[in-house]
């Protein structure tokens, strides 16, 4: 519980950013950061004006049911 508790506390804190640049600035310092290979994380980074649809994406869903009416 105790692990979570401080997980809980350090995320409240801000510590994650803070490490995440801290992290940053030492790979980019000692000339390790290589954005070249790099992805970006639709998760983390938005697409606020959308992105080029280069295809049509078929449906992984099941069909509609047919209509009983």
């Amino acid at each position: 519980m105790t692990a979570w508790s401080r997980l809980r506390d350090w995320t409240e804190a801000g510590v994650w950013p803070r490490l995440h640049a801290a992290l940053l600035t030492e790979l980019r310092r000692a000339d390790l950061l290589d954005l070249h290979d790099c992805a970006v994380d639709g998760s983390h980074v938005r697409a606020l004006k959308g992105g080029i649809t280069l295809a049509d994406h078929p449906s992984i869903g099941p069909a509609p049911a047919p209509s009983t009416t």
